[in-house]
């Protein structure tokens, strides 16, 4: 009897052996960060098919970026830090004590629920979430922790969906059109399609870190002077003269950081459009590939993402503010009136005011970020636009990479130097007070 008891003990050992081992395998399979990396990138794939513009696709990139970390950093509290009372109005996420919840599918299920209310192609979103279901259950994840995952991701998703609508995004859907005015200073639709300006009321949004939407103006641009040798005249004729000079390079870095979400093609009577990541989306992917290259964990790979989301999203709200205050005219129109009826720029000009330049903002907003959490001479390969059909280019860092992105829009045309020297300048003020007002990783 007494072997037949210390048989059944061992049994019982082996089975509760064998059940930890499974437990460790299946979790660390849930904590290989290409998961995450597969979720960002569907989201991308979504806002690129849904043709967000630039400022609207940061929203929606930082919402689902929030809620995956909020439950990271609560469930890894000795390494994150919570966004709660670093952010704006965010409470604290619901606890959970059961202990079938693997915080790492919780975070996935969380971004896609999230991101699921700010798209419009939910049925792409559903699709992926049953492809992305099929595999997590392959990985051998019990039954019992992805449903507790789930229903756990589900109480989180409800309260950042609940302080997501207080941003005023919905009031601003409401709001009245930009009304034209004729005074030849002040911004007007461009070819080819004349569009109506683009998110006017932005800097209604509530930002994340900034104390306001103006917190950093930059100085304020050049008055519109069209008389020979003026200030502003030079840089418009800069421009305008630059056309016929551009070096193949020249042309490259303008193609490569164009990042217009919606180009139009007109030929005759028929009109095409090519889709393409916005400004944000191409540092989202910049921060895919420094994530991977710095071979970040699943945990450390959100937080970059998180990151890089809010220095996005405030950035493109303190551009707006300008844009829409100042109101600059672009360089199209001018020299379209003034000089050259048949001038187009290499580039297709976007549909809001000139200055400052977003893309100068934000990516140097993005840029200092990123080298916070990676260093000053990070190199890399940017591929973010392989997918469209453009090559990749090197970078030696990420300050570099956003000159770059900056001096580009010069290049294509669609700015004056001085909305993309201020750009930067404004893009700077923006990321370094960001990175000193939000601690997410906590210092060992």
């Amino acid at each position: 009897m007494k072997l037949f008891k210390l048989t059944l003990s061992i049994l019982f050992l082996l089975q509760l052996s064998c059940a930890e081992n499974d437990n460790i395998e299946y979790k660390e399979l849930l904590n290989d960060p290409e998961l995450f990396q597969e979720v960002m990138q569907n989201l991308t794939n979504i806002i690129v098919n849904d043709i967000f513009s630039p400022p609207v696709a940061s929203r929606v990139y930082l919402y689902p970026s929030i809620a995956a970390y909020e439950i990271i950093s609560s469930q890894n509290p000795e390494k994150f830090t919570s966004l709660v009372g670093q952010i704006k109005e965010l409470k604290e996420i619901p606890k959970t004590n059961n202990p079938y919840v693997d915080a790492k599918l919780a975070s996935i299920y969380a971004f896609n629920s999230v991101a699921k209310t700010l798209i419009f192609s939910e049925n792409k979103m559903t699709s992926f979430q049953k492809k992305l279901q099929l595999k997590i259950k392959n990985l051998g994840v019990p039954e019992k922790v992805m449903l507790a995952s789930e229903t756990y991701a589900n109480k989180v998703v409800e309260e950042i969906l609940d302080w997501s609508k207080k941003d005023m995004y919905s009031q601003t859907r409401t709001f009245p059109k930009y009304t034209i005015m004729e005074e030849d200073q002040y911004w007007k639709p461009t070819p080819p399609d004349y569009m109506d300006g683009i998110e006017p009321h932005w800097q209604e949004i509530r930002t994340m870190v900034l104390d306001s939407s103006n917190q950093f103006p930059p100085k304020e641009p050049l008055a519109l002077d069209l008389k020979k040798g003026s200030p502003f005249q030079k840089q418009l004729m800069d421009i305008f003269e630059l056309t016929n000079t551009l070096t193949q390079e020249q042309v490259n870095i303008a193609k490569f950081w164009d990042c217009n979400p919606y180009v139009t093609h007109h030929k005759g009577h028929s009109m095409f459009a090519t889709k393409k990541i916005t400004p944000g989306g191409h540092w989202i992917g910049i921060t895919a590939i420094a994530t991977r290259q710095a071979k970040s964990s699943f945990d450390e790979t959100i937080n970059a993402y998180t990151n890089v989301s809010i220095a996005l999203f405030d950035a493109f709200i303190g551009c707006w503010d300008e844009k829409w205050r100042t109101l600059v005219v672009r360089p199209e129109t001018l020299i379209n009136q003034y000089y050259d009826e048949e001038w187009l720029p290499l580039l297709q000009t976007p549909p809001f005011p000139e200055y400052t330049s977003g893309h100068s903002v934000i990516s140097r907003a993005a840029a200092i970020i990123l080298t916070d959490l990676f260093g000053d001479n990070f190199e890399f390969v940017d591929t973010s636009e392989l997918a469209y059909g453009l090559p990749e280019r090197s970078y030696k860092s990420f300050i570099q990479a956003s000159e770059e992105a900056a001096i580009s829009r010069f290049y294509g045309g669609i700015h004056y130097m001085m909305a993309i020297t201020e750009g930067v300048e404004q893009g700077q003020k923006i990321g370094d007070y960001i990175v000193s007002k939000i601690q997410t990783k906590r210092k060992l």
